[in-house]
């Protein structure tokens, strides 16, 4: 049987870069655990053809990310805290080996970078800067509350420009007190289009975004205006007049709904059924994208047809500068995460070689109707070498988080319970893409802002239905779990129906107003439910045994929601799991694998 261990200690290739030339590819390789306090990495090199084998470029106790290119593909740019743990500066590397050359002495460490021709930007904190000890907010009666001004707990980041030849730092361009978060150089590298926030947090930093211009020689800074809200990923192209900046952003008007592309003010995905995920800047023509499609994933070139190019069940695209070479992280339903790289119409060549041999469930696609006829789609797993006529099985429905997020057409084993893990102790397993998820279009995603756990339930209920008709589940042993939304949904679902015989709580939402006033996404919480569609207004419905589990500092859902949830069920059947020096997302090996196992021995009690 997969063990906890062989989940968790697996490398996962990720980050691939391709060279301008399109002749190589560099990548990182990492455990899904980890061990001790800090990441490790691995960062690789391949020939983009396949025509050799991986090389490792740079190994050891350190984590490796942020890999960048140079101009000429003769080397790699990276972060790495190989030099001091957990503080990140910027090495380089050359392709053809030795040891990496280190380019900063930063003391607060370097959070991003963006070469150039002779220099480096870099994205990082001033040491000048501190944060505010004590934090002060001052609320004047007297003046309108527009936004108050207050300490912040992080010191924004800042650019500066690093000559590669003398190693001699300066301060690059005009944006006050505002907190960068991406740059992207032009291709003539004459103009760097940089992201900001109003401050470091980020509340109220994400919702008073801007967009500037910088000149990376003279430093003079041009403001752009105020793009959409969670911008990123800028891209630039030439239209053979004049050049255009896209980037990705929320759809507006509200604060829940579908990714965007903008070109300026403009919309230029509006109305598709498929979502944009990733913009990739080529230096001939528009960029490429990569598109949520259903369970599909496609490469889309932007242009004013937005051409559909291929379809790649793939993540993390890259592209040389001429486009004509794509690398990614693909996987399939019953084969892990490997590197691959070829034309982006295909077919691609596997570079990296880090998946474990094992023994796969089987994975099959859903296409289903909601009961008031919305077109919903899933994935079900199956136990390895079982089929839908060998059921019926006891199901257990997993639902993603998000809610803006999906399960595509992929490999799913993960720290936290998920298809693999599940179907490898013979359970069929349910993926469901409810509304309010990727991958059907704006209008799909936005249909649950102030709605969660109304048609989202129905939906999942439909998919039930159908394998249970089907006779692919058993009515009688069907289980439920999830992760943060899918933890929220997790627990709605327990107080509206006692047909679940056990239930997984994983950094769930409890009480939608209280994560409003103290988690991490603010006004995001409250757009999306209230005090009628939170658990805890109805936790006393609750009769399935509910195990709880969640990070004892998490900053996204705060611990209380799991205490709100725990207190609520007492003298009720229910395990309540903190795991110490966690966030969101449990890190720690060893709690990886408590997680997995206590999860899975939670179903296979109840549901035996």
């Amino acid at each position: 049987m997969l063990t906890a261990e062989t989940a968790v200690d697996r490398l996962v290739p990720r980050e691939p870069r391709i060279s301008p030339d399109g002749r190589w590819v560099a990548y990182v390789t990492a455990p899904v655990g980890r061990v001790g306090k800090h990441p490790v990495s691995g960062l690789w090199l391949a020939p983009a053809d396949g025509s050799a084998a991986a090389r490792e470029l740079a190994g050891g106790a350190a984590e490796r990310r942020a890999l960048r290119w140079a101009a000429d593909s003769g080397s790699v740019f990276f972060l790495s805290d190989s030099d001091e743990r957990g503080t990140a500066q910027l090495y380089r590397i050359a392709v053809g080996g030795g040891d990496p050359r280190r380019l900063t002495e930063w003391a607060a460490g370097v959070s991003g970078h963006v070469p150039l021709a002779g220099s480096v930007v870099l994205i990082a904190p001033d040491a000048q800067d501190r944060a505010g000890d004590p934090r002060v907010r001052t609320v004047r009666p007297d003046e309108p509350v527009t936004r108050p001004v207050w300490d912040t707990r992080a010191r924004p980041d800042r650019l500066w420009s690093l000559d590669l030849e003398t190693s001699a730092v300066r301060p690059l361009g005009d944006l006050g007190d505002r907190h960068v978060r991406e740059a992207a150089a032009r291709p003539d590298g004459t103009a760097l289009a940089v992201l900001t926030w109003s401050c470091a947090d980020r509340e109220p930093g994400i919702f008073e975004p801007g967009l500037h211009l910088v000149d990376p020689s003279t430093g003079e800074t041009r403001d752009l205006g105020t793009p959409a809200l969670e911008a990123s990923s800028p891209a630039w192209w030439h239209d053979g007049t004049e050049w255009h900046l896209a980037y990705l952003g929320l759809t507006p008007p509200g604060l829940v709904g579908g990714t965007a592309v903008f070109d300026g003010r403009e919309n230029r995905t509006e109305g598709m059924t498929s979502c944009p995920t990733e913009l990739v800047q080529v230096d001939e023509g528009p960029p490429l994208a990569l598109f949520a499609d259903g369970l599909d994933t496609t490469i889309r070139r932007l242009d004013s047809a937005l051409t559909k190019i291929a379809g790649i069940q793939g993540a993390a695209l890259t592209a040389s500068c001429d486009g004509r070479t794509v690398a990614v992280v693909k996987s399939t339903g019953t084969e892990p995460e490997e590197i691959f790289a070829g034309p982006p119409e295909g077919p691609l060549v596997r570079l990296s070689r880090t998946a474990p041999d094992g023994s796969w469930g089987t994975q099959h696609r859903l296409d289903y109707r909601a009961p008031d006829g919305l077109d919903l789609d899933g994935l079900l797993v199956l136990p390895p070498g079982r089929t839908p006529t060998d059921g019926p099985f006891p199901l257990v429905t997993l639902v993603h988080g998000g809610p803006h997020d999906r399960y595509a057409d992929r490999f799913h084993l993960g720290w936290y319970p998920s298809g693999q893990w599940l179907a490898a102790a013979g359970f069929a397993v349910f993926l469901p893409n409810p509304r309010g998820g990727l991958g059907h279009g704006h209008a799909f995603a936005a249909s649950v802002a102030g709605d969660v756990g109304g048609a989202e339930f129905t939906d999942v209920l439909a998919g039930i239905d159908l394998l249970v008709k089907d006779g692919i589940a058993d009515e009688t042993r069907l289980g439920i779990g999830g992760g943060s939304h899918g933890g929220f949904f997790t627990a709605w679902a327990v107080t509206q129906t006692d047909r679940f015989a056990a239930a997984v709580v994983l950094a769930g939402v409890i009480d939608w107003p209280m994560l409003a006033a103290t988690g991490e996404h603010s006004r995001f919480e409250a757009a999306l439910g209230g005090a009628e569609n939170s658990p805890i207004t109805h936790a006393h419905r609750i009769r399935t045994p509910v195990l709880i589990l969640h990070g004892e500092e998490d900053t996204n859902v705060p611990l209380s929601q799991a205490e709100l949830l725990h207190r609520a069920l007492a003298g009720k059947h229910h395990e309540y799991v903190v795991y110490p020096r966690e966030n969101h997302s449990i890190r720690e090996r060893g709690h990886q694998i408590d997680v997995l196992n206590r999860s899975r021995a939670w179903f296979s009690h109840l549901l035996a």
